[in-house]
């Protein structure tokens, strides 16, 4: 009898389950489920108004994934609960919220469910950036160690800032919160019954290290005198690396999701960089971006370098022996679905309903037939701020060289193009400093449904980019430690190697770069490269400027 792992990707919008034979490898059923609330960035469900910036979600969202996907894998594949040896859950990060004692989230609670900031924080959540600034400020001016394993500043996306958004907001709710925790290992507790946290979210989230732990309890009280005892009253200094068992499926859990009890589930991972060995990369050198709504450049490494903006080096982070080293944009799909949504005309959308195609394939069908440079455009892909190389969400987005014979494509393969700019300039920076970038690799849904696209990010970096063979790549990692979590004895693995032996997954054909167009490129990311040094490093600060007047015209 065969057995399987199942693994859970809990993404921005929705959440997915994949269901792998362990013995052969083949993602045998995939379930999604849409989140019912989304994101909220507007409102609260009751109706009360959000500020600018705020990301929030609702955490009943995620136990619906369990309900829904779970049993619906099994029941596509016609598998039994006895067949499945182990289970892994992969999250976006930095994704957290406030909880009870017993992991009750706050928004849950009548009392609660008005304010803010007892609802689960989004990883874009960027209302934090005040007290990320302030935070980088007194890390710098006490010459704190830590800044420097993530590129010199702490993101407001991260967890201490958004804790102490809540502190200087609603100090109400941060004394209610018995834990601040993760989404990732909130969602591993509600399938085992008991809290456990990861190393991997915890040394790139929340500022801990293998070594050194978190910082002192003195730097929390710099930021706030509440917040001294952060760390051993509402987060945990008892963490667990990935690629180990968490616990396993108990009796509640196993009525959510039609799980048997007892089966192993794994700590919780990230999206990100469970993807690694799910393309098989199980050695330094070897760059993963999973391109999706944002993107996500992981490397391993075999030495700790220090490299400007990245989001953080974790030893073991990734898979164990290795140094993780993260990197990432903030905004990608995100700011190609924002110019469809805005910024297309009436006829192009005519033009595509009566083709019966949507208005992305329109618009890579029109922005293919230019050559490289031929718009005369060079955009920043900073809508949504900058994640890597320059830390700083306030930053906006920009597009130069428009006239008016400007067109929808020209301005599309524009956007396209800047996000494999700002790839470039990841790839670019590690090399400078140390740490080898030998191969790539791509993931998530533009990398497998565009080849258009993927085609200019060959073209830009200049490599040949290999594609992740499985469409639900973070769900195949996560079964993945999945199978490891369960061992080789229940029908798993015992180390994440033997599991990307027989379960990763990369296409049978790759992207590789034409020598005319990367000529051309290599000119245009000049260009990008200094109108992002001027606006982002502060030459000029007018898009910080224009941001804190919308803020002020907002009160």
């Amino acid at each position: 009898m065969h057995k399987y792992s199942i693994g859970v990707d809990f993404g921005t919008l929705s959440g997915r389950a994949v269901l792998v034979d362990t013995t052969t490898g083949e993602e045998v059923a995939v379930a999604v489920h849409d989140y019912s609330h989304g994101v909220m960035d507007e409102k609260l469900p009751d109706g009360t108004p959000l500020g600018v910036d705020w990301a929030l979600q609702h955490p009943q969202d995620y136990l619906d994934v369990f309900r829904v996907t779970v049993p619906a894998v099994m029941k596509m594949a016609s598998v039994v609960p006895e067949q499945i040896a182990g289970l892994g859950i992969d999250f976006t990060a930095c994704t957290m919220l406030p909880v009870t004692a017993g992991g009750t989230p706050l928004c849950f609670m009548d009392e609660f469910k008005s304010r803010p900031n007892a609802w689960v924080k989004l990883w874009k959540h960027h209302a934090a950036q005040d007290e990320a600034n302030r935070l980088n400020a007194i890390a710098a001016e006490r010459g704190e160690k830590f800044l420097s394993r993530y590129g010199g500043k702490i993101s407001s996306e991260w967890l201490i800032p958004k804790i102490w958004q809540t502190v200087n907001e609603d100090p109400g709710i941060y004394d209610a919160a018995a834990r601040f925790i993760e989404a990732a290992d909130w969602v591993v507790w509600q399938l085992t019954g008991g809290e456990t946290r990861n190393t991997c979210t915890a040394g790139y989230k929340a500022i801990w290290h293998k070594h050194y732990g978190y910082p002192s309890g003195d730097f929390f009280k710099a930021l706030h005198p509440g917040m001294e005892n952060l760390v051993d009253e509402k987060l945990s200094r008892n963490l667990l690396p990935v690629g180990t068992k968490a616990g396993v499926i108990s009796p509640a859990a196993s009525k959510l999701t039609g799980l048997k009890e007892g089966i192993a589930v794994a700590v919780a991972n990230v999206d990100a960089h469970v993807s690694i060995p799910a393309v098989g990369i199980t050695s330094s050198g070897k760059m993963l971006a999973i391109i999706g709504t944002s993107t996500c450049h992981m490397l391993l490494g075999d030495t700790e370098k220090e490299v400007p903006g990245m989001c953080g080096v974790v030893e073991d982070g990734i898979i164990e022996g290795f140094f993780g080293y993260e990197a990432g944009q903030s905004c990608v799909g995100d700011h190609f679905q924002w110019f469809v949504e805005n910024c297309t005309p009436a006829e192009y959308r005519a033009e595509a309903d009566k083709r019966g195609i949507d208005l992305h394939a329109l618009l890579t069908e029109k922005a293919a037939l230019l050559k490289p440079g031929e718009s005369g455009l060079v955009a920043l892909d900073w809508w949504n701020g900058n994640r890597s190389v320059l830390v700083d969400v306030d930053l906006t987005g920009m597009i130069v060289g428009m006239s008016l014979t400007t067109r929808p494509e020209e301005i599309y393969r524009a956007l396209i193009e800047a996000t494999a700019y700002g790839t470039r300039m990841i790839i670019d920076t590690f090399e400078e400093n140390g740490v080898p970038v030998e191969e790539f690799y791509a993931a998530g849904g533009i990398a497998e449904k565009n080849p258009f696209v993927m085609q200019i990010y060959a073209d830009v970096i200049n490599r040949e980019i290999k594609i992740s063979g499985s469409t639900q790549a973070p769900a195949l990692g996560s079964a993945m430690f999945g199978a490891v979590a369960a061992g080789r004895a229940a029908g798993g693995f015992d180390t994440i190697q033997e599991a990307a032996a027989v379960m990763a997954k990369v296409k049978d054909y790759s992207y590789r770069p034409v020598a005319e167009n990367a000529r051309t490129y290599d000119r245009l990311f000049a260009e990008y490269r200094e109108i992002h040094d001027y606006f982002g490093r502060g030459a000029n600060d007018v898009m910080k400027r224009l941001k804190q007047i919308k803020k002020e015209a907002r009160k």
